[in-house]
């Protein structure tokens, strides 16, 4: 089968590392040519435009920073839509908005494809070695075709119902991790001030109720100094402002989330759209005059779960289908 890849960056290129990785015949695209020569010299092609891609290949995926993006690389007049025909894929695993994958996603089936958005959860250091969650969302019968590639990126792979659910599941799931981190940023700075060890913190919450993944993770790299989580700024304040107009489309005026908008807002503002999220707790240590650390912290998360096929989450007495 012949897969195409467009979108080489921080989870883009690691889950395409897994289907070069695993023998499939892969053609990559992305603006940063230096991400594409990595990929042919590892055997992969490349394309000249999306269009050219989409028709060469038989699954088409894109994994893009923005729904803007995404649209400019589909509806291009060299874009996917260009190119794609009747029976092929389109994996949409960018984190985006689901009003948008629908309206692109109408456009794909009318020329007799197959649209899917699947995006990741779960951390891009488990995205490397294929042990991430993909949510996807499509028919049933789109989901059992796609479903070999999605075992090949992930480990669990949790059919959400039609297109748009599981970019709707996905924009909650990183709300719910930026609330965490946010709350983890307080909790950290209020510590350190207060003067508590950071190692005793960490492994306090560790062991207790506030424990979470996001602290097992972006604790650490808080911790070491590095801040490195493979995520920014900009694609936080993006995130948290779909889910956030998710609820506002419902009639559902959120507390909380323009709260977090605010706050990343004002992150990018003083450090780049670009910085490192986990350096959200900057703008506590400057207030403070401290600065957060602890001793003996990995400068970056590496999943050391082997690699291994994966498998769909099969949920008990679902009432959707």
């Amino acid at each position: 089968m012949k897969v195409g890849f467009i979108g080489l960056g921080n989870a883009g290129g690691k889950l395409a590392g897994s289907l070069l990785r695993n023998g499939y015949d892969l053609t990559v695209r992305d603006l940063d040519e230096e991400l594409v020569a990595n990929f042919i010299s590892c055997g992969a092609k490349s394309a000249n435009s999306p269009k050219e891609m989409a028709e060469q290949c038989e699954v088409i995926i894109t994994c893009l920073p923005s729904p803007k993006v995404c649209s400019e690389v589909m509806e291009s007049d060299d874009g996917v839509l260009a190119g794609i025909s009747k029976g092929k894929i389109w994996l949409e695993m960018s984190t985006t908005d689901e009003a948008e994958i629908r309206r692109i996603g109408a456009m794909v089936e009318e020329i007799g494809a197959l649209p899917v958005d699947c995006p990741v959860s779960g951390g891009c250091h488990r995205a490397a070695t294929g042990n991430i969650s993909i949510f996807a969302g499509c028919s049933r019968s789109t989901f059992e075709l796609a479903l070999p590639i999605l075992t090949t990126m992930g480990r669990r792979i949790l059919h959400t119902g039609g297109l748009g659910s599981a970019s709707i599941l996905k924009v909650m799931t990183n709300y719910l991790a930026t609330v965490n981190l946010t709350s983890i940023a307080e909790a950290l700075s209020t510590m350190k001030l207060i003067g508590m060890d950071m190692n005793v913190t960490y492994e306090a919450i560790k062991a207790s109720s506030g424990n979470s993944f996001v602290h097992e993770t972006e604790s650490q790299v808080i911790l070491n100094g590095s801040r490195d989580i493979s995520f920014t700024m900009d694609l936080v304040s993006k995130d948290v402002g779909i889910f956030n107009e998710l609820a506002q489309r419902q009639g559902l005026d959120l507390e909380i989330a323009p709260l977090i908008v605010d706050i990343f807002k004002d992150g990018e503002k003083r450090y780049g759209s670009r910085e490192l999220s986990p350096n959200i707790i900057k703008r506590l240590e400057e207030v403070a005059d401290i600065k957060v650390l602890g001793k003996g912290f990995p400068s970056e998360m590496i999943d050391d779960e082997p690699e291994e096929l994966g498998h769909e989450v099969v949920i008990k007495d679902r009432l959707d289908y």
